[in-house]
């Protein structure tokens, strides 16, 4: 957590952000192989990390995140205000 005293800074929930492209995927219709695919990943581990929380999308992958579910970058990313 970020803390600069009298600022109230987002950081992003990495839990919360990795259901929300869960959901935007499923929403798009496609499937977990069909993002394999799309981002020319041997494995689906890259998406699967993504959609629990345990990693982010590179910027360059956000982007295309935000393409392919026609949707700004700022509606895949969950925040919260740090305290």
């Amino acid at each position: 957590m970020c803390n600069i005293p009298g600022k109230n800074l987002p950081i992003i929930n990495m839990a919360m952000t990795g259901q929300n492209i869960a959901r935007l995927r499923k929403n798009a219709g496609l499937t977990v192989q069909d993002m394999q695919d799309i981002f020319g990943f041997r494995t689906p581990q890259a998406i699967y990390k993504w959609q629990r929380g345990d990693a982010l999308p590179t910027i360059d992958n956000l982007l295309i995140l935000a393409d392919i579910f026609q949707v700004p970058m700022d509606d895949i990313l969950v925040t919260d205000r740090s305290s």
